[in-house]
């Protein structure tokens, strides 16, 4: 696969009198072209600076940004403004321009770059169809919902035929429903256009329903990255639990039984296995949490468990559980 966008030691000090704040600390990072790509951490980790050094505007003070095999730090001024034509953006406040049209607002990019006017409204048009709102053309921001002005949004960052789109917390201000017809919508954008997808956010959920790779930025610091699939099943930094599993979801007192995250793929997910188990060892489990997720259009379970108490009990339920293949791991003990 080809690396659309690869970061290389990249660090982002802010300074002022009174303080320094390192922003992004030695990220690497590689994106590959075609791909939906997740970056998530918690508010203040870095990912909004991240995105914003991937396109420069933000300038790194250290490190190297390539995009599509160019070295986006030495580039003249007049080369980095067309490079960026190539890199959409779209924003969780979804910056339209309140005094002009839907319409309008998709030409505006090409009215920038002198794209014939009757030409920039095909495309316009076109982009509308695309984002389902043909019948909006002449609609100004007030009178659409946030939903659609996001759409609105979504056609004016392709408008210059980039190679990525880059979507800063894209669906943060929407309402569950509406955020998924926007990843929808961005599913169908990368799989007939083609185009290279990094979404930026701090859900979880958004990055199982779209993203086949994940990185998890942690106070600055990228901490893993891998596939979506692989992350959710086998956290490996304390993030990717924290995130995958929250701890204010969890029950606040556990008793002395050992604690097990048990994974179920869509294949074992319709076997009783918790039930059998439990008629088989011929002892009861505490169930403390259980949820569903879809990750990449697949089901997959989790679900927190606690043992009893008696290790000889404890120790069979664990080789029931692996003999029939069921991914598990133990969890710390939280008071």
């Amino acid at each position: 696969m080809n690396e659309i966008i690869k970061l290389e030691g990249l660090n982002k000090t802010f300074r002022s009198k009174q303080n320094t704040v390192v922003a992004l600390d030695d990220v690497n990072l590689s994106i590959y072209e075609g791909e939906i790509f997740g970056i998530i951490g918690l508010s203040g980790a870095g990912k909004s600076t991240l995105v914003r050094c991937i396109n420069l505007l933000e300038r790194p003070t250290e490190g190297k940004v390539w995009f599509d095999g160019k070295d986006l730090l030495t580039l003249k001024p007049k080369e980095l403004l067309e490079t960026r034509h190539s890199m959409g953006m779209i924003f969780q406040q979804f910056n339209l321009l309140m005094q002009k049209t839907a319409l309008q607002n998709i030409c505006f990019p090409m009215d920038i770059t002198k794209v014939p006017k009757e030409q920039a409204k095909k495309r316009a048009m076109e982009l509308l169809e695309i984002v389902g709102l043909t019948n909006k053309a002449q609609a100004y921001p007030a009178q659409l919902s946030g939903g659609q002005k996001q759409r609105v949004a979504i056609a004016r960052a392709l408008a210059t035929n980039p190679k990525v789109l880059l979507c800063d917390e894209a669906t943060s201000a929407l309402d569950p429903t509406t955020t998924r017809s926007i990843l929808d919508l961005l599913k169908k954008i990368n799989r007939d256009l083609g185009i290279t997808i990094v979404i930026i956010t701090h859900e979880m959920s958004v990055i199982e329903e779209v993203c086949q790779r994940v990185a998890i930025i942690d106070s600055s610091h990228i901490v893993e990255v891998g596939k979506v699939e692989d992350v959710f099943l086998n956290p490996q930094s304390d993030m990717a639990k924290q995130l995958i599993f929250p701890a204010g979801r969890r029950t606040a007192k556990f008793g002395g039984g050992r604690t097990l995250r048990l994974v179920f793929d869509g294949e074992t997910f319709a076997e009783p296995v918790i039930g059998s188990m439990v008629i088989e060892c011929g002892a009861a489990v505490n169930i403390l949490f259980a949820d569903l997720n879809k990750v990449e259009g697949k089901t997959f379970g989790q679900m927190l468990i606690e043992l009893p108490d008696q290790e000889q009990v404890a120790q069979r339920m664990l080789a029931y559980l692996e003999l029939h293949h069921i991914h598990f791991e133990e969890e710390a003990h939280h008071v």
